[in-house]
């Protein structure tokens, strides 16, 4: 996933370019992957991370990780590396954020509903769900690559009951 910054926001994600839709990707009632305004910032996206047993354990703005009470307690802990913040529990990743020139950054999650439900949102997403070149969503038997979701409340919402529907 990339934000791409311009007078309205503009996440890409997996070739498909979302614009002005303040949730991108949404599970059941839970947004996963927000847009919000930030003063000061403009525009970056926000993520809650939950671990599988639907514990909150931070919440990431942007390129921050911001750790709530019951992270800390699970030992959540960040690493930054030159160009590279990394999000981990128990030692496993759980969330990247590679900075990129400018104020342009890539997200990679596995990210956890607090349902307990696994949504993986990478450069090299799973088959089922992106392409293996992380180019196109995959829906059903249909490859979606290159589309534009202009002004939606949700770009993809995904249901428990194994639904999904676009542009919302």
């Amino acid at each position: 996933m990339r934000l791409i910054y311009q007078s309205s926001p503009a996440v890409n994600l997996a070739s498909n370019v979302f614009v002005n839709v303040p949730v991108v990707l949404q599970f059941d009632e839970t947004p996963l992957i927000s847009v919000v305004s930030q003063q000061g910032l403009g525009y970056t996206t926000e993520i809650p991370i939950y671990r599988s047993d639907g514990t909150y354990l931070a919440k990431v703005n942007g390129t921050r990780v911001y750790p709530t009470d019951a992270g800390k307690s699970a030992g959540i802990r960040m690493r930054s590396l030159p160009n590279l913040t990394v999000c981990e529990l128990a030692g496993r990743t759980l969330f990247e954020v590679h900075h990129q020139p400018g104020d342009a950054f890539r997200l990679e999650a596995e990210l956890a509903t607090p349902t307990g439900y696994f949504v993986k949102v990478s450069a090299k997403p799973l088959p089922s769900v992106i392409r293996s070149d992380g180019q196109s969503l995959r829906v059903g038997g249909l490859m979606m690559s290159g589309n534009v979701f202009n002004g939606c409340r949700i770009g993809i919402l995904l249901k428990s009951d194994g639904s999904l529907a676009l542009g919302v």
